[in-house]
């Protein structure tokens, strides 16, 4: 019974197992890291501390305990820091400022100073594929070739389950106990092979096999559901089912380049409003990349013509009015007078029927983002075309006749206020 038991038999059955065990039991898992690989020995295959005792028990083990970077322990050790009690007497704020923070941290987590969460192991990746090598390699080409087995053999396994890999890592352990991974993903579910070696390239430069590789692993962490692609008609790779997996293989490469912010779309939204109508999320959604249909002549487009360029917020305007509801004659915007020659609209614009239940900050159109808007298309004296709207100002039969709810309907009696909203080519 007891602690000391459990790591007595522990060790035991690995060694009867053939495995070489080395186990340390501390009330902090800095402190029973250093304990398993620098406190323990041939003779003493374990050890255990009780809760408190950290410092003097971990005072006479090597620096190289508090698992800080290499470079770091090097640099304390050339000043004669070999061991962790070395640190003790010194000033934090000196310590902090020749080292760095990762000293401190790492020497208040093994003795207990501050919190060190641990993250639960995730569970193995069902799609995985491993390559031991004979003897270590460490040229790139190597590398290279392993990769591509080790994709061809991941990718075939991917096809028979139905599926498509979405991130994807790479893993290399070195000779000395170390390892070093690249991480790739997709933006929709991919088993092509020479793509996803195209999207590696790039990331094995950064790998750097130190003294020898002696296995690679390759993991698919996530996967998605994939059909099987139809063949061609001419017997030359798989037809294309997808007319947008060229755009798609390009938002794989601007991303795993990038970054994983580098590469958004536009998704559609529940609102009307112009600066609501589009968030900005992954740029393909879904199965496939979604395109929008040729223009036809036969249908009238669903709403008018919108500008290319939409200013971040609706800028307030001076505008002129031969008329109180009538479209603009000039207007001024940022210190420039603008003479208006020719004007399309109104189109009316309400905001969301639910937003004058929580109403969420929406831009300063309006006081608060949630009047009604009409929208009027504008070209000026110089060709250039604007987007304006107006706000308040409505007739008071307009209060009556409008289907909108109580929440957004045009309030009559109110100043019309102008803004500014997008420009267009």
């Amino acid at each position: 019974g007891g602690e000391d038991a459990l790591l007595a038999d522990l060790c035991h059955r690995l060694e009867a197992a053939g495995y070489m065990a080395r186990a340390g039991l501390a009330a902090t898992p800095g402190a029973a890291w250093a304990l398993a690989r620098f406190g323990t020995n041939d003779t003493v295959p374990w050890r255990r501390i009780d809760g408190g005792r950290e410092k003097d028990a971990l005072a006479d083990l090597p620096v190289t305990g508090l698992r800080l970077a290499e470079e770091t322990t090097e640099a304390l050790m050339r000043l004669g820091l070999r061991r962790i009690g070395d640190l003790y007497p010194l000033s934090r704020a000196a310590l902090a400022l020749r080292f760095g923070l990762s000293p401190c941290l790492r020497l208040d987590q093994a003795l207990g100073d501050r919190d060190e969460p641990l993250s639960p192991l995730a569970p193995p990746p069902r799609f995985q594929v491993r390559l031991n090598f004979p003897e270590p390699i460490g040229r790139a080409d190597d590398i290279a070739q392993a990769l591509e087995r080790l994709l061809a053999a991941l990718t075939e396994r991917l096809a028979r389950a139905g599926k498509g890999a979405r991130r994807l890592e790479f893993t290399l352990y070195r000779v000395d106990g170390t390892a070093v991974a690249a991480a790739v993903g997709t933006a929709r579910p991919m088993r092509d092979a020479a793509h996803l070696a195209r999207l590696f390239r790039d990331k094995l430069d950064g790998l750097d096999p130190g003294f020898g590789i002696e296995t690679a692993l390759l993991a698919a962490r996530a996967v998605d559901p994939l059909a099987v692609d139809q063949a061609a008609l001419d017997g030359d790779g798989p037809a294309s089912s997808a007319p947008d997996s060229g755009l798609a293989r390009l938002i794989d490469r601007l991303a795993n380049r990038l970054g994983p912010g580098g590469v958004a779309g536009l998704h559609p939204r529940d609102s009307h409003l112009p600066e609501r109508a589009q968030a900005l999320g992954p740029p393909v959604p879904g199965q496939a990349v979604r395109r929008p249909p040729p223009p036809t002549t036969e249908a009238a487009p669903d709403t008018a013509p919108r500008p290319i360029h939409l200013l971040p917020q609706p800028e307030p305007i001076d505008v002129l009015t031969p008329t109180p509801l009538g479209p603009p004659a000039a207007f001024r915007w940022r210190r420039r007078q603008h003479r208006i020659v020719d004007a399309e609209g109104p189109e009316r614009i309400a905001p969301e029927w639910w937003r004058h239940l929580s109403p969420d900050g929406g831009p300063a159109g309006g006081a608060d983002g949630l009047e009604t808007r009409d929208y009027y298309r504008v070209e000026d004296d110089g060709g250039a075309r604007f987007w304006l709207y107006r706000t308040g100002g409505f007739p008071a039969d307009a209060a009556r006749d409008d289907q909108a709810t109580p929440a957004n309907r045009p309030r009559p009696g109110q100043a019309p206020k102008w803004f500014l909203h997008g420009l267009f080519p």
